[in-house]
């Protein structure tokens, strides 16, 4: 009997925490609202979390849209 094993996924980039190209929006004011939203930086938790593994471009779209959390606030 052969064994099966799952498709080998090639790993997730894991990019620096710090770009020179996209700074980080973070305040070191970071408290989570009812909604999820930093107090800070008001970017969503989940963004906060993907933010390490993000790309440029990724990291520049969680930027604007907590620009317009922070604006609606």
């Amino acid at each position: 009997m052969t064994q099966q094993t799952a498709p080998v996924r090639p790993a997730k980039p894991l990019y620096s925490n710090v770009s020179p190209a996209v700074p980080s929006p973070c305040v070191s004011l970071c408290r989570l609202d009812e909604q999820k939203i930093c107090i800070g930086c008001f970017r969503h938790v989940e963004d906060i979390r993907e933010w390490r593994s993000a790309d440029d471009a990724r990291r520049r779209v969680i930027c604007e849209q907590a620009r317009q959390r922070q604006a609606q606030a």
